[in-house]
């Protein structure tokens, strides 16, 4: 008995120096790999760069990729973290989620279109082809250009989902891979339709990109709707581990959750937690 609570102290002590390193300069060293969504990856980055400077011994590379890498990347050992946009499958139960904000997806169109609400229905119907026209929308006299996300890209999945489709449904002029790549496209096309993260598309017309958000449901598209739980097309954003992390992995996570982070979350334009 007496060496099993020595154990258990001494697990106790490692576990609470791993935690105070989260303030202490090189407190931990190492290097830590996080692969997978577009959505996730520029936040875990501005997360990387302060847990850096806080630990001068660690580094940490962050890449992107699609949630499905993030996945396949955290189960095969390639990445210590996945990052992954969405929340877990029932068939990826070998693997864990540890939340760090919330997201929306929303609806975007070039700046200039009048149009300012399309009905699910409507939507449905411009990204299966049976509507091609703008002015079939109330729109402008324009052809519609369809922007669809690549596979692999959990907004996809998560666009496909809501609106009860399949991706050989969809009949895309354009395919397109990570959030900036469908925010540029639209921006230049004034008869373009795309979807990506609110965060993405928010900060992105802030700064002046041709583009707007359209509301979904009668709910505005902005990221005061997904923290208060009305937004309808909303997600988690995820770092993934293969088991319980340890070690660089487990400081690094508990860190991502932390309040020393939600700058980071809401200069992205996404909804911080509140931590545990």
């Amino acid at each position: 008995m007496k060496a099993f609570k020595l154990n258990r102290r001494r697990a106790l002590a490692s576990a609470a120096v791993a935690l105070a390193g989260l303030d202490r300069t090189h407190a931990a060293e190492g290097k830590l790999t996080l692969t997978g969504s577009s959505t996730v990856a520029p936040l875990a980055l501005e997360m990387a760069k302060r847990f850096e400077k806080q630990n001068p011994g660690v580094r940490i590379d962050v890449q992107s990729g699609g949630s499905s890498r993030g996945i396949a990347d955290a189960r095969s050992g390639a990445a210590q973290i996945g990052l992954v946009s969405r929340a877990l499958k029932a068939e990826e139960h070998d693997l864990l989620a540890h939340t760090v904000a919330l997201d929306g997806i929303s609806i975007i169109l070039h700046r200039s279109n009048p149009v300012a609400l399309l009905s699910d229905a409507q939507i449905k119907a411009i990204y299966t082809g049976q509507v091609r026209h703008w002015r079939e929308a109330g729109g402008p006299d324009l052809p519609i250009t369809v922007v669809n996300k690549a596979e692999g890209r959990s907004t996809l999945e998560l666009f496909l989902h809501y609106f009860e489709l399949t991706n050989s449904q969809i009949k895309p002029q354009v395919v397109i891979g990570d959030n900036a790549q469908g925010i540029k496209t639209v921006a230049g096309n004034p008869g373009a339709i795309g979807y990506v993260s609110i965060g993405a598309a928010d900060y992105e017309a802030r700064q002046g990109a041709a583009i707007k958000l359209l509301p979904m449901g009668g709910v505005a598209a902005s990221v005061a709707q997904v923290r208060a739980g009305k937004f309808p097309l909303s997600r988690p954003l995820n770092l993934v581990t293969r088991g319980q992390p340890t070690g660089l992995a487990l400081a690094f996570i508990e860190f991502a959750k932390s309040k020393a982070t939600h700058d980071l979350v809401e200069a992205q334009f996404f909804v911080a937690l509140d931590a545990p």
